[in-house]
């Protein structure tokens, strides 16, 4: 299946969710992502969901984080629409976000991380046995890790599809994908 096709049934399939479903698969995934090792870990990049789009909690883990490691630096992104570019800042709260022309909580000022990230937690409507996602279109987030070194780790209530058929050159290979039932390596 194309990325179109496959944008299209994902979609299909959120659009049915009620909010006590996402936010039961939301605290799946984040049982799955607590027994990853983390001791090496020193910043993570954690999307911030949109929820009119029925995205997991991110939340949820930002708060898990923040009591079992409190020492992982933890950034969100404010994305650029102009350039679609992501940068990162230091997450501050929920109080210090605001949500932009599309309706997505960014930081609204903060400080901005330009180090390492270790880690990042990656937005996606599906993905493939191969390891290769299914965003909304956009490439912010294969623009992003095009340039950086780090663990690639994609969060995703529903199950793999057997293959994407138009995966290109800019497309980027996750390391790990969560879903609310397995972990998925590649």
């Amino acid at each position: 299946m194309t990325k179109a096709e496959i944008r299209k049934v994902a979609t299909m399939q959120r659009k049915w969710l009620s909010e006590d479903q996402i936010e039961d698969y939301s605290l799946q995934l984040l049982r799955q992502f607590s027994l990853l090792d983390f001791s090496s870990v020193r910043t993570i990049h954690v999307f911030l969901p949109i929820t009119e789009k029925k995205e997991p909690n991110t939340f949820l883990f930002i708060d898990w984080l923040s009591v079992n490691y409190p020492e992982i630096k933890i950034i969100v992104p404010r994305a650029d629409f102009d350039t679609a570019l992501i940068t990162n800042y230091v997450y501050q709260g929920k109080d210090g976000l605001v949500k932009n022309l599309y309706n997505i909580l960014e930081p609204a000022q903060g400080e901005l991380h330009t180090g390492e990230v270790d880690l990042v937690l990656i937005p996606m409507l599906a993905f493939d046995l191969r390891g290769y996602r299914v965003g909304y279109g956009k490439g912010f987030y294969d623009r992003f890790l095009q340039n950086i070194a780090t663990k690639k780790i994609g969060l995703c209530f529903f199950d793999p599809v057997e293959q994407i058929s138009d995966v290109n050159e800019h497309d980027v290979c996750l390391n790990l994908c969560i879903t609310p039932n397995k972990v998925y390596s590649f």
